[in-house]
């Protein structure tokens, strides 16, 4: 089956509200390819507690497993999340890590109404065959050659997580007593150590599996084999991911660049949803909701009393119906209500467009993803910058998560004229690429390329192609590192998909991005949260409170030239 577009990014905890999750650009997307999951040392066990041998992590783990007793799951996740930025090496922080990631996964997925719905009417041989077919991709595309034994265990291990959720429970309506359940788990232990080197051997196991629930606890075989599908993905990569229907749809959506819904980009935390950013002229813009709102309610329903994920899920909805919110504001306290129509939102990729000093001809836009509008979008405030003035040009790609492969593509070649942007290497020949720059239609104007720890995938295919072609100078702080392409494979018997990682991508120098990131020429750290675009005057960025902007002001007036370089080279555009 033909691949969809390619995209770059880096899996992110932001969500759009209709709601995009800001988790990746991804179809045949490039992202930076971390390491492969380490496997389990035994079956998980829920919350079960375990013995380590590293003293040092023993208060982290005990934090973390009080969250799990107390069925906390994110937090857990997170929590373990920052102790293995401490110690990436901790195998016992890694499996308790990858515990809490199934919990979550079980449990986003069953508020999940795509996903819901799909359960309550699938059938046994069509989730036999969404897991063969899911196998088949990941035999044919990962680009990792496959291993086998840990796609069945991980499988399993989703499974015996599954048992103890009661979204999973309740949605099949499981009648078996605890005892029964408690008695098919440990059944289910002898399968870990069951040899599976092929896929026929793994399609076995999760036959097995789906035969013996289905005989012992009445669970349907479909609901069975939707586990060791998700479980086979997520044995992968951190990037690859199995996609419910809703999810596939807001991929599309992201790449598009625009979606029905709200118009705002929210991230869950702790009772409430934070709101990040808000488009101007969108349905939350003109109600008046702006950045760090907060939603504490939903439809009636308290953000306390439902969790972060469905009070996410009853923001979407079909175009023209409406929702009420509750508001709090960071200044005011006092909650208001709101009721918002969802409407049609375009997502602008470029913001800010403008000159900070109109004296040395000094530009400056903020690229915030990579979409199919994003060459377009560039080439329109390029222009209008060239009308104004612009003599040498800053591009903010802090924070940027990354977008489509051929769009950061696009952009690199409007300031390269020649010789690699970037290059792509996968298991697989298919997914070999060298990308090249044009001559035609290259803008000349001296660059200025903001970069934090943030900026990803896509927004490093761009900053190592200029920093590598001496195109411009890179300011800020070492990017994120994520250097892998993921594909997205829509399944052919349902309205759902795959991500898989498929290649490693590398700069111009043959430099490969993963896990290393690019290295600025000029190192600022950032010491104070830049102002929002809606918080200032006027809209314009305000490079008083935003001292790596202040820096990058300071390199691109020495790059100035004494005359207007904002020309083209080459054939007009």
């Amino acid at each position: 089956m033909p691949r969809n577009n390619s995209m770059t990014a880096r899996t992110v905890s932001k969500i759009w509200a209709a709601c995009l999750l800001q988790v990746a650009l991804f179809l045949p997307c490039a992202w930076s390819q971390s390491a492969s999951r380490p496997s389990l040392e035994n079956r998980v066990q829920g919350t079960q507690q375990v013995a380590v041998d590293n003293r040092g992590a023993r208060p982290l783990l005990d934090q973390g497993q009080r969250m799990e007793h107390e069925q906390r799951w994110a937090d857990a996740l997170n929590h373990y999340e920052k102790a293995l930025l401490q110690d990436p090496s901790d195998l016992e922080l890694q499996r308790r890590k990858t515990v809490a990631q199934i919990h979550c996964d079980i449990a986003r997925r069953y508020v999940d109404s795509s996903f819901v719905q799909m359960a309550h009417t699938l059938d046994s041989s069509s989730a036999q065959e969404i897991y063969s077919d899911v196998l088949l991709k990941i035999e044919a595309h990962h680009v990792d050659a496959p291993q086998w034994q840990l796609v069945a265990q991980r499988g399993t291990e989703y499974l015996d997580v599954a048992l103890t959720k009661k979204e999973f429970l309740n949605n099949h309506r499981i009648l078996a007593r605890p005892e029964q359940v408690q008695a098919f788990r440990q059944e289910l232990q002898g399968l870990t150590g069951r040899t599976a080197s092929s896929r026929a051997d793994v399609q076995a196991v999760a036959n097995w599996a789906a035969s013996r629930a289905a005989d012992q606890l009445g669970i349907p075989s479909s609901a069975v084999m939707m586990e060791y599908v998700c479980g086979a993905i997520a044995s992968l990569d951190e990037y690859s991911s199995y996609l419910t229907g809703s999810q596939l749809k807001d991929i599309y959506s992201q790449i598009e660049g625009n979606f029905v819904g709200l118009g705002v980009e929210l991230k869950t935390d702790t009772d409430s949803l934070l709101i990040l950013n808000v488009i101007p002229g969108g349905p939350a813009d003109i109600v008046g909701i702006r950045p760090q709102d907060r939603i504490t309610e939903v439809g009636g329903y308290s953000t306390k009393q439902i969790s972060a994920d469905q009070a996410a899920e009853m923001l979407k909805g079909e175009r023209g119906s409406a929702v009420d919110v509750t508001i709090v504001s960071p200044h005011t306290k006092a909650p208001r209500q709101v009721r918002v129509r969802r409407e049609r939102v375009d997502v602008p990729s470029v913001e800010q467009a403008r000159i900070l000093d109109p004296k040395q001809g000094v530009a400056y836009f903020r690229l915030t993803n990579f979409q199919k509008t994003t060459s377009r979008d560039v080439d329109a405030a390029l222009w209008r910058l060239h009308r104004e003035g612009m003599k040498v040009l800053i591009i903010d790609l802090r924070g940027n998560p990354g977008g489509l492969l051929t769009a950061a593509v696009d952009v690199a070649d409007k300031f390269i004229d020649k010789g690699m942007i970037v290059a792509t290497r996968g298991r697989s020949p298919r997914e070999n690429f060298d990308y090249r720059a044009q001559s035609v239609g290259t803008w000349s104007v001296p660059l200025v390329v903001m970069i934090d720890k943030d900026s990803a995938s896509a927004s490093e295919i761009l900053a190592g192609a200029i920093h590598d072609h001496q195109r411009g100078m890179i300011v800020g702080e070492q990017s994120y590192g994520k250097g892998s392409v993921q594909g997205i494979f829509p399944l052919s018997t349902s309205e759902t998909g795959v991500r898989l990682t498929t290649a490693l991508f590398y700069s111009p120098s043959g430099q490969q991005i993963s896990r290393r990131g690019i290295q600025p020429n000029v190192l600022v750290h950032q010491v104070a949260k830049p102002v929002d675009e809606n918080q200032t005057l006027g809209g314009e960025p305000q490079a008083k409170s935003d001292n790596v902007l202040q820096a990058a002001e300071e390199v691109a007036r020495r790059l100035a030239p004494r005359q207007v370089l904002a020309q083209q080279v080459g054939a007009t555009r």
